[in-house]
């Protein structure tokens, strides 16, 4: 073989690759949003149409669809703008290295310790709160249209950032490391049809900014007291204490610690069996 069939035979499988992979990001993150499901639902039963009046030849029908085809792209992007600006957007937040500061054990510990200790005291004189932390896509974009505040964790101060009649109790608390970096936070509503009519402004705030990142957003129900989390567009409600507690530790745990865990088990059966 030719250096230059050895190129183009590893150029066509990079070509297949890439392909394949945009089509992964696309159909993993398309369950999330129902207008973009309804529009990939849609688009196949047209190419099946198709399909069918070729077999067939079905002439007024297929004369009808290649219309539909040669124009329909430009139509979804108007119809579906907004959608569109919303992945862009979510590319746009994503970073490559990772969350911006890896926590340490103590930290994390006492991160939850604090966060879970506010909860409980929200949940007891049923004060409403949205909190969301962040992981490895940026929430810089909301950041900026929030009230910046960059203060060290602590249950009295998230304590008094939503208790009533503060500015910025209605709004979201955005964390960043260890830092509360700011409050005040508007973060898009979800569309999901399948939420429940019973929940509020805030769980709807909670589900639209999970489906859009991979942020956890914890909140306290204003009427019920009830603790909820939302994660990749999912909502787990009425939680205790102890299971939030439980799942921050488990979902702030550094990737590399995972790593190195494995490796210092393998490390010690290896002593272990020597």
């Amino acid at each position: 073989m030719t250096f230059e069939s050895i190129t183009s035979f590893i150029t066509k499988i990079l070509d297949v690759l890439l392909v394949w992979g945009a089509f992964y990001y696309i159909l993993k993150h398309l369950r999330k949003n129902v207008k973009m499901v309804l529009l990939f639902k849609g688009i196949l039963i047209i190419v099946g149409l198709k399909i069918i009046s070729d077999v067939f030849h079905l002439i007024t029908i297929g004369y009808i669809l290649d219309y539909v085809i040669t124009w329909g792209p430009l139509a979804l992007i108007v119809i579906f703008q907004p959608e569109i600006r919303n992945v862009l957007e979510y590319l746009g937040r994503s970073q490559l290295l990772g969350r911006h500061k890896v926590l340490t054990v103590d930290e994390r510990e006492r991160i939850v310790y604090e966060i879970t200790n506010a909860m409980d005291y929200l949940k007891k004189a049923r004060i409403g709160a949205l909190i969301v932390i962040e992981r490895d896509n940026s929430l810089n974009d909301y950041i900026e249209k929030s009230k910046k505040i960059y203060a060290d964790i602590s249950s009295d101060l998230l304590i008094s950032i939503f208790f009533p009649n503060n500015p910025l109790h209605d709004g979201g608390v955005i964390i960043q490391g260890d830092k509360i970096t700011s409050a005040g936070a508007v973060f898009p509503t979800s569309d999901n049809m399948k939420i429940s009519k019973r929940l509020g402004t805030r769980h709807r705030a909670a589900l639209g900014i999970s489906e859009t990142g991979d942020c956890i957003v914890l909140v306290v129900s204003e009427e019920t007291g009830r603790l909820s989390v939302a994660m990749n567009g999912e909502l787990n409600y009425n939680l205790t204490t102890d299971e939030i507690k439980l799942i921050l530790l488990e979902e702030l745990r550094p990737k590399k610690t995972l790593i190195m865990d494995e490796e210092e088990e393998v490390q010690d059966e290896d002593i272990e069996s020597n």
